[in-house]
């Protein structure tokens, strides 16, 4: 009796696990757009107009809408993959994506930022879906509030997920697909000149900083040491 008791209580445990599993990156979302979405209409006096030398010699290409779009199918793919793994790896996946997309959020109140890339698609001499995808892209979102890139902040926090889980680790073909269309996603937002390469750089400092923290700091002889210490206390 006892031991079906057992088993009933972990049945639940697990699930209700699993529904706060798929709760927290849902609420977590739903403010984000809405904060993500008053800063697009709120009204500001001036933006920091962020471009470099080198933005205007990468050509614009609307094919690279592909892996653009894929992004958000990418995103919200790891992240349900990982309510269905190790605990520890969807923590530290959700740890990343909420610490650094906060920050977008407050970089983007505290320093209203732009970029005048975008070319007029009317001018450009040839026609097809792809620049018709383009062309609906650029009227849904506007050109500000674009630094550090989300797109590739997050495109690579999905890529750390998966190639440092454990129980993904003989996945050889995911692992590879994912580094494949996370490096094709940072070159679309340069390609589409929806992104300054400066924007690129900065989302690849805070994704390399949020990885130093997550997963490489723990796995060092330092972080294991501060980690048994902190067990100790609990002692």
């Amino acid at each position: 009796m006892n031991t079906l008791n057992q088993k009933n209580n972990r049945k639940l445990s697990s699930k209700a696990e699993r529904t706060l599993r798929i709760l927290i990156p849902v609420l977590y979302g739903i403010i984000y757009v809405a904060v993500f979405s008053y800063l697009e209409k709120r009204p500001v006096d001036s933006y920091y107009v962020i471009k470099l030398p080198i933005d205007f010699r990468i050509p614009f290409c609307e094919y690279f809408i592909i892996p653009y779009m894929l992004w958000f199918l990418y995103i919200a793919g790891t992240v349900a993959l990982f309510i269905f793994l190790d605990r520890k790896d969807y923590i530290r996946l959700c740890f990343t994506l909420g610490v650094g997309m906060t920050v977008f959020l407050a970089v983007s109140y505290f320093i209203p930022n732009m970029q005048p890339l975008r070319p007029d698609l009317d001018r450009i001499a040839r026609d097809n879906i792809f620049l018709d995808i383009v062309k609906g892209l650029y009227a849904a979102d506007t050109c500000t509030n674009v630094f550090p890139s989300i797109h590739v902040f997050n495109s690579l926090a999905a890529d750390f997920a998966i190639q440092k889980s454990r129980q993904l680790a003989n996945h050889k073909v995911l692992r590879i697909c994912s580094r494949i269309l996370c490096i094709s996603i940072i070159l679309s937002t340069m390609f589409l000149k929806q992104h300054s390469v400066f924007d690129v750089l900065t989302g690849i400092a805070m994704a390399a900083s949020l990885y130093w923290l997550v997963y490489y700091l723990p796995e060092t002889k330092a972080g294991s040491t501060l980690v048994e210490n902190l067990e100790f206390l609990k002692g």
